[in-house]
């Protein structure tokens, strides 16, 4: 080489990355035809790494700090190029800079439903959503097994290999549960400890750590969740006897604002009630034994009557005979004891 020609060749006497941007893991320093001064100083801020690369091996691994290079700095180098410890001269090497950063709030979900065997309802197809958040722990082994030698690797290009991780084990995880699916969308923290449990061994692999990882909802088809609505609807009605009376009791004041008044009223709460009780002596079926069949009651005199009853009050109350509050008080007396 001419004089020349080593005047006019490029050196490098500073490698650093100032991480203008969010979304790189890895940037390689452009390097082309450039060499690196003997001496030149690296900047590795906080929250980076940075990695030499000697014609495809990974020399050496520098944490955050100022770094003079020279033949001490980077030792595995050196002895990959046979230098002599006094030997001083420019060295081409591929240099990455690696982000360390949490990354946070990255989505996770199942784009196709995922089959378990559920111990309440049979086989279930269920969907699964939430966040984790991750870092680069390891720039060698990330360099290795994922970014490579490109010139810059992305999260959103590790996001696609991330969320098939995270499907496949969570397909894997619900399938061996052997939880009913009421129990685990109630305790989706629990699940969501040992999702991260059983995948921190894959990102370590990868050279990632898993800082967190979070269930945000488990959902199961549209059909299967009205099943499960309707059960729980059955289990909130409790008493159907006691059920009905409230029903009846509810419908009295929507009946007197009806044509005709209350003259029917005492029709439909007997209806009511006497259908509350088939249903009741229904329910219990066989449960009790057969009872002998009770005489008949006398029919009670009309003056009783509690329909005969309300009908005068009502009459009363429209002669002006009785106040209004007098009235109201001797009708919820009639009507409790009608339902009571």
């Amino acid at each position: 080489m001419s004089l020349g020609s080593f005047i006019k060749k490029q050196f490098i006497d500073v490698l650093q990355w100032n991480e203008d941007s969010d979304g790189t893991l890895a940037w390689r320093y452009p390097m082309e035809d450039f060499e690196i001064q003997y001496g030149a100083s690296l900047t590795v801020r906080e929250s980076q790494m940075a990695v030499f690369v000697n014609e495809g091996q990974v020399a050496d691994v520098f944490g955050p700090g100022l770094y003079t290079l020279t033949t001490r700095t980077i030792p595995v180098l050196t002895n990959l190029k046979n230098w002599d410890k006094l030997f001083e001269s420019p060295f081409k090497s591929d240099v990455y800079f690696f982000s360390t950063r949490l990354q946070l709030g990255r989505k996770w979900g199942t784009p196709q439903p995922v089959t378990i065997r559920d111990k309440d309802f049979g086989m279930v197809r269920l969907r699964a959503f939430g966040m984790y958040s991750y870092k680069l722990a390891d720039p060698r082994k990330f360099f290795t097994e994922i970014s490579g030698t490109r010139a810059e690797y992305t999260v959103d290009e590790l996001e696609q290999q991330l969320r098939n991780l995270v499907v496949a084990t969570m397909s894997a995880t619900l399938g061996g549960a052997d939880v009913p699916f009421v129990d685990m969308a109630a305790n989706q923290l629990l699940l969501s400890g040992k999702m991260q449990e059983a995948m921190t061994p894959t990102f370590e692999r990868y050279g990632l750590t898993l800082d967190n990882f979070a269930v945000e909802n488990i959902s199961l088809p549209d059909e299967l969740q009205k099943a499960i609505d309707a059960r729980i609807s059955m289990g909130m009605v409790g008493d159907l006897g006691k059920y009905t009376q409230f029903q009846v009791a509810q419908s009295v004041p929507l009946a007197a604002q009806n044509e005709g008044g209350l003259a029917g009223v005492g029709a439909g709460l007997a209806a009511g009630v006497g259908m509350g009780q088939v249903m009741m002596d229904a329910l219990r079926g066989s449960q009790a034994p057969a009872a002998a069949p009770a005489a008949a009651a006398a029919p009670a005199p009309a003056a009783d009557d509690p329909e005969a009853r309300l009908a005068k009050l009502k009459a009363l109350l429209d002669k002006g005979l009785v106040t209004q509050a007098d009235y109201d008080s001797a009708k919820a007396e009639i009507i409790k004891k009608l339902i009571g």
